[in-house]
Parts: structure tokens; sequence; C-alpha cells
């Protein structure tokens, strides 16, 4: 099989492409043919050493693949051979064949593409998790989602909408905009050339009751303003590098309020909780009440460009690799 390696924490071109045997099948697991592997911010801040996991080098980058079931092992009566799955690995996921535990796999929604499948699980349940079991957002809010374009912000639009939110969607390109437009965001904001704090305010009216913030940054800290009474700032990330600081006198006025969200260490504090939210946002999906975007495809080969143009922003939505 091939396989993108990284063999020390360095820059994205330092990523190796390897051939390597294949995997043993062991008792309980499952042989995958990936068919695709989607690409993810985190995953280019691993290979760099810039997140707070550094997994032992050296290891196979990717950590959501789509594939076919083409060999089972001692035990395992579900998934079936030919079943499309999806892995949830963490890593081990830029491989053109993996091995996995069954009871770990899920199949996929046949309303789902290869690429659709392999990239909106991360996203989509940070969003998921986010609004619902987080914030407990309530149909009719307001919701402010920053950085819209990209995955975790179109995830934020999309889950907004179904759930009966006004969602405003601040994004920094027209395409971006579009794409959230897409999504059921009711308003649109120029996050490069509008004041994002001021217009969300005029669409809104009193304020917004939520601002969803994968970004962090200057823009991050403005938005702490945007918020009504019991308003509240939803903390996903720091895309831009930069951590905001948020003024502690803009969270006691009003009585407002911040929530952090960090959907993957919570999974495997509360896996059974996990899987109860998963099966609700699949129904969402089977139901056609959320729509994930179809990703931008990079050849396999090109992974260090795939990452390196998410992790710049040029991606519209989500990229995935296809072997």
């Amino acid at each position: 099989m091939r396989a993108i390696v990284c063999n020390s924490f360095a820059p994205l071109d330092q990523l190796a492409i390897e051939d390597r045997p294949s995997p043993e099948l062991a008792a309980g697991q499952v042989r995958v043919r990936v068919t695709a592997a989607g690409v993810n911010f985190v995953d280019a801040l691993i290979v760099q050493g810039l997140y707070q996991i550094k997994p032992p080098l050296p290891f196979v980058a990717g950590g959501e693949t789509v594939g076919i079931v083409t060999e089972l092992g001692d035990g395992v009566t579900s998934p079936a051979l030919g079943d499309r799955v999806l892995i949830t690995s963490g890593f081990g996921g830029f491989a053109t064949e993996m091995v996995y535990p069954a009871n770990r796999v899920l199949v996929v929604p046949a309303s789902l593409t290869d690429g659709q499948a392999a990239t909106f699980m991360q996203s989509y349940m940070t969003a998921y998790f986010a609004l619902v079991h987080r914030a407990r957002m309530q149909s009719g809010q307001w919701l402010l989602v920053l950085g819209a374009g990209g995955g975790v912000g179109l995830a934020a639009v999309d889950v907004g909408r179904a759930l009966g939110l006004q969602v405003i969607a601040a994004a920094s390109s027209a395409d971006k905009r579009e794409m959230a437009l897409s999504r059921g965001a009711v308003a649109v904001i120029d996050s490069t050339n509008e004041d994002v704090k001021a217009r969300a305010k005029e669409v809104s009216g009193d304020g917004v009751d939520a601002v969803y913030d994968p970004i962090g940054g200057r823009v991050g800290e403005e938005c702490l303003r945007a918020l009504r009474e019991d308003g509240q700032f939803i903390v996903i990330g720091f895309a831009s590098g930069d951590i905001p600081k948020l003024p502690a006198n803009q969270v006691l006025l009003r009585n407002r309020r911040v929530t952090g969200v960090d959907w993957g260490a919570w999974v495997g504090r509360n896996p059974a909780a996990n899987q109860e939210l998963v099966a609700q946002l699949i129904a969402l999906i089977e139901s056609g009440a959320v729509h994930p975007v179809e990703p931008v495809s990079y050849p396999f080969d090109q992974a260090a460009q795939a990452l390196a143009d998410q992790q710049q922003r040029k991606v519209v939505g989500k990229a995935v690799l296809v072997p």
C-alpha cells in the first residue's frame, strides 16, 4: 500500500509518500480499500508539531477515511464485505488501505458521496456538538458564524439552519459567502472589508444570541461586543493562529457567557453519548435537513498541497485526497 508519512515534525513539503507492506488483519478487524481521505485543518497542525497532540514518529497522517470493506477478520459479522464505511481514526487515514476494528467503523449513508462522507464528521460533529450539546441553542435565535466559508464554519451554517437558527455568515471572499448562502445563511458579511460586529448588530437588531468562532484573533475579540443580553461566545478554534484575548469586562456586561468546545477530547470521555449525537446527525443528513458540501478533490500525491491550501484558508468548504 501507499501512505503519506510524517517522519519528523517539519514543514508540509517534508511529508513523504512511501510504499509499505499491507497491515496484518487481526480478529475483530476489517480491511478497507480507501476511496477518499478527508483533509482537515488540524491534520496540517499535527504534522508540523503545532498541535497539542504529538503522535510518536513516524506516523501516517489523516483522521477521516472512507473506503470499501475487502476482508473480514475472525468473528466479524458487521459490516459486510463490500460495505462502504467511514473510519474516524485520528491518524493513519492518508493511505490506500487501512485495517481497523469492525465495531468502530460507520456504514456510510447512501445519500453521501465518498467525498462528502470523508469530510463531514469532524466539521459537522463539531458544529452539532457545539450548538446542541454545549450552547443549547433554540430555534429562532441569531447565530453569527465567523470563518463561514471553511469546513467547520460552513458546517455550523448548515446545522444552524437545520436547527431553526437565523444564521449570519462572515467570510473573506465572494465565493465563500455564496456557499454560505447556499447552505441557509439569512445574511452574509464581508469579513475583509466590513465591520463584522456592526453589521451583525444591524442585521439582527439588538445583537446576536451566539458567536461561533473557529478563527480567533482580532475579529473574534470585536464580535464579543455583538452579543445581546445573555449571549454566548462559542470558542471553536484559532485558525488565524492568534488566540483572542477576550476582555472580561465585556463578558460581565449584559451577562454574556463564553463556551468552550472540544469535541474530540469529549468523545474519548463520553463514547456512548457521542454515539447518540452521531446518530442524530446522521438522521438529519438522511432526512435531507443538512447538506454536507462536496469537497475539492486532490490526487493522493498532492497531500502536502491540499494541507497547505486548507491551512491558508484557500479552500472553499472541504478538501479530500483521492487515491
